[in-house]
């Protein structure tokens, strides 16, 4: 499975390596994601999702559903 969250869209970035010597070669920047199980109340169903530590603390700010819903409308949902 691809390295992108389910949720905010965020995927592997490519860049450089620099060196003292300013030599560049290219390397890969990964998003923090992680597996994790989250409860959906309003269908009393765990979902699990693939998401970034920053969507993991979006929601728990704003909610499982209105994380969802801003998701989904934004079109970076992908279950």
């Amino acid at each position: 499975m691809a390295k992108v969250c389910q949720l905010t869209g965020r995927k592997t970035q490519v860049g450089n390596n620099v060196s003292h010597a300013n030599n560049k070669t290219k390397r890969k920047f990964f998003p923090n994601l992680h597996t994790k199980k989250f409860f959906l109340e309003s269908e009393g169903v765990w979902v699990q999702l693939k998401v970034s530590a920053k969507a993991i603390r979006t929601i728990n700010k704003k909610g499982l559903e209105a994380s969802l819903v801003d998701a989904a409308r934004k079109g970076t949902l992908s279950l």
